[in-house]
């Protein structure tokens, strides 16, 4: 049983995600051709009814959560392993870990919506590329913080100490002696990012400074269709559901999985 309730929880994200990955070969209209009025309500060819130009809502819901799924999910896996590096290096070598700490430091005090603006804004047509890097620029400080904590105890660790002493080289150190022990930590710190990264995309999305129209996305069609939300509150309140849907199961799944992944760690040794 309790091997079970992890997967439950797992189950969620999965299922959601990939509902994303293929959602547009699933959608029954094109997402670009009106099926139905402007506003219209939910019926007939339109299930959950029609956008401000009459485009199917359902269709548009499943073809427009690819691209954010994807730009989280490696903007996440960036984050966490440069973040898992910089912070075991760190730990090991103090000079270079104020180093990192004063870099953190001084990125931290960017806010993230001009950080993206800066970043996006300044790469012309870098698209849903410049999102990505700004998303990646703005979650490392945050992240290496973090691994650095983690990782400062495990440095100072006898097994490490003694491998050092054995003359093992500062990548061998990092990737066998101290990453091993910090899986469920790096996990969990995946998990938090990639809701990070939810949020920012989408808000890039919402800006308009990413996909631009008429491209299906989440945070874009909350955009164009906030006028009409009293017409047919599902064509805003259906990506915002599914948006927060994701950040939430994820973080859930990376929840879950972290106590095991941190309980073998720790029996390795």
């Amino acid at each position: 049983m309790n091997r079970i309730r992890p997967v439950l929880r797992v189950l969620p994200a999965v299922a959601l995600i990939v509902a994303a990955l293929i959602g547009p070969w699933l959608a029954p209209h094109p997402i670009d051709v009106p099926v139905t009025g402007p506003y219209a309500e939910p019926g007939g060819a339109a299930p959950l009814g029609g956008d401000q130009l009459g485009r199917d809502v359902l269709s548009r819901l499943l073809a427009g959560g690819r691209e954010l799924v994807v730009s989280a999910l490696l903007t996440a896996a960036i984050v966490t392993a440069a973040a898992a590096v910089l912070g075991a290096v760190g730990a090991l070598r103090p000079a270079v870990g104020r180093l990192v700490d004063r870099t953190a430091d001084l990125l931290i005090l960017l806010p993230a919506v001009l950080g993206l603006l800066l970043i996006a804004l300044s790469w012309p047509g870098g698209g849903r590329l410049a999102i990505i890097v700004a998303a990646v620029v703005l979650g490392v400080p945050y992240a290496v913080r973090l691994v650095a904590s983690a990782a400062a105890p495990v440095a100072t660790s006898g097994y490490v100490e003694a491998a050092a002493a054995g003359g093992e080289h500062l990548w061998h150190l990092v990737f066998r002696e101290v990453l091993p022990n910090l899986r469920a930590v790096l996990l969990a710190l995946f998990g938090l990012r990639f809701v990070a990264a939810v949020y920012l995309v989408a808000t890039a999305g919402f800006l308009q400074i990413g996909p631009q129209p008429p491209a299906a996305d989440w945070a874009l069609m909350i955009r164009e269709n906030g006028p009409g939300i009293l017409l047919n509150p599902w064509a805003v309140v259906a990506p915002s559901l599914l948006i927060g849907l994701l950040a939430m199961t994820v973080n859930l799944a990376a929840a879950a999985l972290a106590p095991q992944v941190g309980r073998k760690a720790v029996s390795l040794r």
